[in-house]
Protein backbone atom coordinates (compact mmCIF):
# COMPACT_ATOMS: atom_id res chain seq x y z
CA UNK A 1 0.00 0.00 0.00
CA UNK A 2 1.47 3.14 -0.76
CA UNK A 3 0.73 6.96 -1.48
CA UNK A 4 -0.29 8.56 -4.13
CA UNK A 5 1.06 11.83 -3.61
CA UNK A 6 4.12 12.05 -5.44
CA UNK A 7 3.72 12.00 -9.18
CA UNK A 8 5.67 8.84 -10.14
CA UNK A 9 7.49 7.83 -12.84
CA UNK A 10 6.73 5.03 -15.21
CA UNK A 11 8.16 2.76 -17.63
CA UNK A 12 9.46 3.78 -20.65
CA UNK A 13 7.19 2.53 -23.71
CA UNK A 14 7.92 -0.71 -23.59
CA UNK A 15 5.18 -3.39 -25.86
CA UNK A 16 6.22 -6.32 -23.09
CA UNK A 17 5.06 -4.12 -20.35
CA UNK A 18 3.10 -0.83 -21.30
CA UNK A 19 -0.68 -1.19 -22.23
CA UNK A 20 -0.57 -1.45 -25.89
CA UNK A 21 -3.58 0.19 -28.04
CA UNK A 22 -5.45 -1.85 -30.58
CA UNK A 23 -5.04 0.31 -34.00
CA UNK A 24 -8.03 -1.12 -35.68
CA UNK A 25 -10.83 -0.26 -33.02
CA UNK A 26 -8.07 2.30 -31.36
CA UNK A 27 -9.18 0.82 -27.89
CA UNK A 28 -6.61 0.31 -25.22
CA UNK A 29 -5.43 -3.55 -24.57
CA UNK A 30 -4.87 -4.78 -21.16
CA UNK A 31 -1.53 -6.31 -21.05
CA UNK A 32 -2.56 -8.76 -18.66
CA UNK A 33 -5.55 -10.34 -20.26
CA UNK A 34 -5.37 -8.96 -23.52
CA UNK A 35 -8.47 -7.57 -24.07
CA UNK A 36 -10.29 -3.88 -26.02
CA UNK A 37 -13.06 -4.84 -23.76
CA UNK A 38 -14.31 -4.79 -20.37
CA UNK A 39 -14.52 -8.98 -19.97
CA UNK A 40 -17.81 -8.96 -17.81
CA UNK A 41 -20.08 -6.27 -19.41
CA UNK A 42 -18.23 -6.67 -23.16
CA UNK A 43 -17.99 -2.60 -23.22
CA UNK A 44 -15.20 -1.47 -25.08
CA UNK A 45 -12.49 -0.02 -23.25
CA UNK A 46 -11.60 4.10 -23.65
CA UNK A 47 -8.80 4.63 -25.09
CA UNK A 48 -5.74 5.23 -22.62
CA UNK A 49 -2.59 7.54 -23.25
CA UNK A 50 0.70 5.93 -23.70
CA UNK A 51 2.42 6.00 -20.61
CA UNK A 52 5.02 9.08 -20.24
CA UNK A 53 6.46 10.69 -17.79
CA UNK A 54 9.52 11.71 -15.77
CA UNK A 55 11.88 8.84 -16.76
CA UNK A 56 9.93 7.38 -19.70
CA UNK A 57 13.03 7.36 -21.48
CA UNK A 58 14.98 5.79 -18.78
CA UNK A 59 17.48 2.60 -20.12
CA UNK A 60 15.96 0.10 -17.91
CA UNK A 61 17.48 -3.28 -16.61
CA UNK A 62 15.04 -6.18 -18.40
CA UNK A 63 15.25 -8.07 -14.74
CA UNK A 64 15.20 -5.70 -12.44
CA UNK A 65 13.13 -2.37 -13.89
CA UNK A 66 15.73 0.04 -12.63
CA UNK A 67 18.13 2.07 -14.33
CA UNK A 68 20.79 0.33 -15.72
CA UNK A 69 22.79 2.97 -14.08
CA UNK A 70 22.31 0.97 -10.86
CA UNK A 71 20.93 -2.10 -11.62
CA UNK A 72 19.43 -4.19 -8.51
CA UNK A 73 19.56 -7.65 -9.43
CA UNK A 74 23.19 -8.44 -8.68
CA UNK A 75 22.02 -8.20 -5.39
CA UNK A 76 18.46 -10.16 -5.55
CA UNK A 77 18.43 -12.86 -2.91
CA UNK A 78 15.96 -15.68 -2.65
CA UNK A 79 14.69 -16.97 0.83
CA UNK A 80 11.93 -19.35 2.46
CA UNK A 81 8.92 -18.43 4.79
CA UNK A 82 6.69 -20.06 6.65
CA UNK A 83 4.03 -17.52 5.72
CA UNK A 84 3.26 -16.63 2.02
CA UNK A 85 2.28 -14.09 0.47
CA UNK A 86 -0.54 -12.97 -2.50
CA UNK A 87 -0.45 -9.79 -3.94
CA UNK A 88 -3.95 -8.10 -4.97
CA UNK A 89 -2.13 -5.58 -7.79
CA UNK A 90 -4.03 -2.59 -8.70
CA UNK A 91 -3.45 -2.69 -13.12
CA UNK A 92 -1.98 0.92 -12.96
CA UNK A 93 0.80 -0.45 -10.18
CA UNK A 94 3.01 -2.88 -12.91
CA UNK A 95 3.65 0.07 -14.82
CA UNK A 96 5.21 1.80 -11.95
CA UNK A 97 9.31 0.78 -11.81
CA UNK A 98 8.91 2.53 -7.96
CA UNK A 99 6.24 0.09 -7.41
CA UNK A 100 7.88 -2.75 -4.61
CA UNK A 101 5.79 -5.29 -4.83
CA UNK A 102 7.80 -6.97 -6.88
CA UNK A 103 10.66 -6.98 -4.78
CA UNK A 104 8.20 -9.52 -2.86
CA UNK A 105 8.44 -12.01 -5.67
CA UNK A 106 11.94 -11.45 -6.31
CA UNK A 107 12.67 -12.56 -2.45
CA UNK A 108 9.99 -14.83 -1.65
CA UNK A 109 9.64 -17.44 -5.24
CA UNK A 110 6.17 -18.67 -3.40
CA UNK A 111 4.32 -14.86 -4.15
CA UNK A 112 1.34 -15.04 -5.81
CA UNK A 113 0.49 -11.78 -7.48
CA UNK A 114 -3.08 -11.34 -9.28
CA UNK A 115 -4.18 -8.12 -11.05
CA UNK A 116 -7.53 -6.45 -9.82
CA UNK A 117 -10.34 -5.88 -11.63
CA UNK A 118 -13.41 -4.98 -10.28
CA UNK A 119 -15.90 -6.87 -12.69
CA UNK A 120 -14.08 -10.09 -13.06
CA UNK A 121 -11.98 -11.75 -10.24
CA UNK A 122 -8.93 -13.54 -11.09
CA UNK A 123 -10.23 -17.29 -11.33
CA UNK A 124 -7.01 -18.53 -9.89
CA UNK A 125 -7.22 -16.30 -7.13
CA UNK A 126 -10.67 -17.53 -6.37
CA UNK A 127 -9.57 -21.01 -6.35
CA UNK A 128 -6.76 -20.54 -4.43
CA UNK A 129 -9.05 -18.74 -1.35
CA UNK A 130 -11.17 -22.04 -1.53
CA UNK A 131 -8.13 -24.20 -1.14
CA UNK A 132 -7.78 -25.46 2.54
CA UNK A 133 -4.00 -25.71 2.89
CA UNK A 134 -4.41 -21.74 3.40
CA UNK A 135 -5.56 -19.56 5.73
CA UNK A 136 -5.98 -16.24 4.46
CA UNK A 137 -5.87 -12.90 5.61
CA UNK A 138 -6.22 -9.66 4.51
CA UNK A 139 -4.05 -6.95 5.60
CA UNK A 140 -6.23 -3.91 6.11
CA UNK A 141 -6.56 -1.07 9.06
CA UNK A 142 -9.04 -1.80 11.28
CA UNK A 143 -10.61 2.06 11.00
CA UNK A 144 -14.18 1.41 10.32
CA UNK A 145 -16.61 -0.21 12.38
CA UNK A 146 -18.95 -2.38 9.87
CA UNK A 147 -16.14 -5.36 9.51
CA UNK A 148 -15.05 -5.03 13.07
CA UNK A 149 -15.96 -8.02 13.64
CA UNK A 150 -13.63 -9.53 10.93
CA UNK A 151 -10.76 -8.17 12.46
CA UNK A 152 -7.95 -10.55 13.88
CA UNK A 153 -4.59 -10.36 15.66
CA UNK A 154 -1.59 -12.15 14.52
CA UNK A 155 -2.36 -14.85 17.28
CA UNK A 156 -4.68 -15.88 14.60
CA UNK A 157 -2.18 -16.31 12.48
CA UNK A 158 0.04 -18.53 14.81
CA UNK A 159 -3.17 -20.41 15.76
CA UNK A 160 -4.06 -21.38 12.15
CA UNK A 161 -0.52 -22.35 11.58
CA UNK A 162 0.01 -24.84 14.41
CA UNK A 163 -3.26 -26.16 12.95
CA UNK A 164 -1.53 -27.36 10.22
CA UNK A 165 -2.54 -24.41 7.67
CA UNK A 166 -0.34 -22.19 5.64
CA UNK A 167 -1.14 -18.88 6.57
CA UNK A 168 -1.49 -15.93 3.81
CA UNK A 169 -1.31 -12.61 3.32
CA UNK A 170 -3.20 -10.83 1.47
CA UNK A 171 -1.62 -7.37 0.44
CA UNK A 172 -3.43 -4.63 -1.60
CA UNK A 173 -0.84 -3.62 -3.40
CA UNK A 174 -1.82 0.08 -4.33
CA UNK A 175 -2.16 3.54 -3.43
CA UNK A 176 -4.02 3.75 -0.43
CA UNK A 177 -6.92 5.07 -2.46
CA UNK A 178 -6.59 2.14 -4.63
CA UNK A 179 -6.67 -0.12 -1.75
CA UNK A 180 -9.56 1.26 -0.49
CA UNK A 181 -11.43 0.71 -3.53
CA UNK A 182 -9.96 -3.23 -4.19
CA UNK A 183 -10.82 -3.89 0.17
CA UNK A 184 -14.36 -2.39 -0.71
CA UNK A 185 -15.68 -3.63 -4.27
CA UNK A 186 -14.22 -7.37 -3.94
CA UNK A 187 -17.14 -9.94 -2.84
CA UNK A 188 -14.73 -12.44 -2.57
CA UNK A 189 -12.55 -10.47 0.41
CA UNK A 190 -15.89 -10.10 2.59
CA UNK A 191 -15.43 -13.25 4.16
CA UNK A 192 -11.76 -13.66 5.02
CA UNK A 193 -10.51 -12.10 8.40
CA UNK A 194 -9.32 -8.54 8.56
CA UNK A 195 -5.74 -8.43 9.49
CA UNK A 196 -4.45 -4.47 10.82
CA UNK A 197 -0.85 -4.47 11.09
CA UNK A 198 0.49 -3.03 14.08
CA UNK A 199 3.97 -1.77 14.16
CA UNK A 200 6.03 1.27 14.95
CA UNK A 201 8.26 1.20 11.95
CA UNK A 202 8.08 4.64 10.13
CA UNK A 203 8.74 4.72 6.09
CA UNK A 204 11.77 4.28 4.92
CA UNK A 205 10.42 4.73 1.45
CA UNK A 206 12.02 7.55 -0.62
CA UNK A 207 10.81 7.51 -3.99
CA UNK A 208 7.31 8.39 -3.44
CA UNK A 209 6.18 10.88 -0.93
CA UNK A 210 3.60 9.70 1.68
CA UNK A 211 1.23 11.29 3.80
CA UNK A 212 2.29 10.10 6.87
CA UNK A 213 5.37 8.58 7.53
CA UNK A 214 3.56 5.68 9.05
CA UNK A 215 2.22 4.88 5.76
CA UNK A 216 4.51 1.92 4.20
CA UNK A 217 5.10 1.15 1.07
CA UNK A 218 4.05 -2.79 -0.10
CA UNK A 219 7.28 -3.75 0.77
CA UNK A 220 7.57 -2.81 4.25
CA UNK A 221 3.99 -3.87 5.29
CA UNK A 222 5.54 -7.17 4.02
CA UNK A 223 8.70 -7.21 5.89
CA UNK A 224 6.88 -6.74 9.32
CA UNK A 225 4.08 -8.82 8.30
CA UNK A 226 6.77 -11.34 8.09
CA UNK A 227 8.63 -10.49 10.87
CA UNK A 228 5.64 -10.78 13.39
CA UNK A 229 5.10 -14.06 12.04
CA UNK A 230 8.36 -15.50 13.17
CA UNK A 231 9.82 -15.40 9.50
CA UNK A 232 12.77 -13.66 10.47
CA UNK A 233 14.91 -14.17 7.89
CA UNK A 234 12.88 -13.93 5.06
CA UNK A 235 12.07 -10.49 6.64
CA UNK A 236 15.86 -9.69 7.12
CA UNK A 237 16.55 -10.47 3.44
CA UNK A 238 13.49 -8.34 1.87
CA UNK A 239 14.05 -5.23 4.09
CA UNK A 240 18.49 -5.29 3.39
CA UNK A 241 16.57 -5.96 -0.67
CA UNK A 242 14.55 -3.17 -0.66
CA UNK A 243 17.32 -0.88 1.51
CA UNK A 244 19.22 -1.89 -2.04
CA UNK A 245 16.13 -1.11 -4.23
CA UNK A 246 15.94 2.53 -2.56
CA UNK A 247 19.33 3.38 -2.56
CA UNK A 248 19.86 2.53 -6.19
CA UNK A 249 16.68 4.27 -7.59
CA UNK A 250 17.30 7.39 -5.62
CA UNK A 251 20.67 6.96 -6.87
CA UNK A 252 19.74 6.97 -10.52
CA UNK A 253 17.14 9.83 -10.11
CA UNK A 254 20.29 12.11 -9.57
CA UNK A 255 21.86 10.89 -12.49
CA UNK A 256 24.83 9.38 -9.78
CA UNK A 257 26.43 5.73 -9.84
CA UNK A 258 26.83 4.39 -6.66
CA UNK A 259 30.56 3.25 -6.68
CA UNK A 260 30.28 1.15 -3.76
CA UNK A 261 27.83 -1.65 -2.39
CA UNK A 262 25.46 0.09 0.61
CA UNK A 263 26.05 -2.10 3.97
CA UNK A 264 22.25 -3.31 3.07
CA UNK A 265 23.90 -4.63 -0.53
CA UNK A 266 26.98 -5.90 1.32
CA UNK A 267 24.96 -8.06 3.43
CA UNK A 268 22.96 -9.46 0.52
CA UNK A 269 26.12 -10.46 -1.61
CA UNK A 270 27.22 -12.21 1.15
CA UNK A 271 23.69 -14.33 1.35
CA UNK A 272 24.15 -14.73 -2.01
CA UNK A 273 27.38 -16.12 -2.43
CA UNK A 274 28.59 -17.47 1.36
CA UNK A 275 31.27 -18.93 0.26
CA UNK A 276 33.15 -16.05 -1.67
Amino acid sequence: MQDDTFHDAVTERNPVTAPSSDPATALSSDPATGLSSDPATGHPRPPRREFKARGSFVTRCGGCHLPQLNCLCPYRVSATSEARVWLLTHPVEHFKPTNTGRLISDVLPDTEVFTWYRTVPDERLLALLEDSRYAPFVIFPDDQPDYADRVVGMESVTERQQGGRIPVFIILDGTWRQARRIFRKSPYLDRLPVLPLATQRLTRYRLRKPASAAHLCTAEVAIELLRQAGDATAAEVLDDYFDAFNDSYAASRRHHRLEAPTAAMRRLLVRRNPDA
